[in-house]
Order: structure tokens, then sequence, then C-alpha cells
């Protein structure tokens, strides 16, 4: 795993070893910042379920302003900070330690420009992160759902698909605020 593009383009990123984090790979990544293209240059970034912290560390790597990113589970933590270090890159970051629920209910941060969520396989239902995200977001954010192909966006959370892409079991859904 390592940064595409960007000021730390072609560092390497280490990941989690454990069973639960399930790191971005190249492609997907490519596609996802592909596709936000410019909207990346000068945003908040929200980064939610971060694991390695891959997709914000791109992020930050690309241009971002900012990037907080939320992960619950102590290595991965570690390893997000290390990856920031690595990169030259955590005086632009926030990490949170903490659940993504508990942190969308809690925080006074924001709003967020562009978000990703990137939830564990086994969570089959979004609605309660991505209902608690619409407080936290700027006018046209612009929200991204890394999920198992199977796992349904709900309909009835304000936030409309504008596209969807997929690679094998994995899809990306774009999202933006309903009007």
């Amino acid at each position: 795993m390592r940064v595409i593009a960007g000021t730390a383009r072609g560092l390497r990123l280490t990941a989690p070893r454990d069973l639960q984090t399930r790191p971005i790979s190249d492609k997907v990544k490519e596609s996802l910042f592909g596709s936000i293209g410019e909207r990346i240059v000068d945003a908040r970034v929200l980064d939610l379920y971060a694991g390695s912290g891959a997709i914000g560390i791109e992020a930050l790597s690309r241009g971002a302003a900012s990037v907080t990113l939320v992960e619950r589970a102590p290595p991965a933590v570690r390893v997000i900070r290390e990856n920031l270090e690595r990169t030259g890159l955590a005086k632009q970051a926030v990490v949170e330690g903490r659940a993504v629920e508990v942190f969308l209910g809690t925080t006074t941060a924001g709003p967020w420009d562009v978000v990703v969520l990137d939830p564990p396989y086994a969570e089959r239902t979004l609605d309660l992160p991505l209902d608690r995200l619409r407080a936290h977001l700027a006018p046209g954010a612009l929200v991204v759902v890394k999920h198992f192909w199977r796992t349904p966006i709900p309909p009835d959370v304000g936030l409309a698909v504008i596209r969807s892409r997929r690679f094998g079991e994995t899809a990306l859904t774009f999202l933006e605020e309903e009007r």
C-alpha cells in the first residue's frame, strides 16, 4: 500500500495486522480520487473508519487543507499516527480514537467538505452514521461510502446517490445532500 499522488507520492504505508482492517487497494483508491478530482484541494476531509489512514493521507498528499481520521481500534490508531509521521503530514491531521457513532454524536468540529466512510463489511447498516453525519456537512459536501456491494445505502437519510462504481465485492457510492 502506498500514497499514489501528491506531496507524499510513492511513500509506503503500513496497515494494522488484524483481520478487522481491509486496506484499500490502489485501484479503488485511484478511482476514488479520480472521481473526487479537484474537490479535494483545500477541502476539510473527514475519514470515518480510517483503518490505516490511507484515504485521509492520500487526501492530504493531494492538497486537502486538513483531515480528521476516526478509528476506534487502538492498534489501527497507532498505525495511522505512524503513517502520518512517515509521510510528514501529521500537522494537518487530527486522529480521533473512538467509535464513529460516538464521534459523530459528540463532536463540535466541522463542517467537512468531503467525507469518506469505509465501515467494516460486517456492519450491514449505514443508517446511524449517515444520519448523524448530516449535521456536520458543509454546503455542497460530497460523501463517499466504500462498502460491500450488497450493503444497501439507506434511502431516507437526506443524502442522494449521485454515482456508484463497483470493483468486485467493493462498491464506491457517492452521495450529496438532497435538494
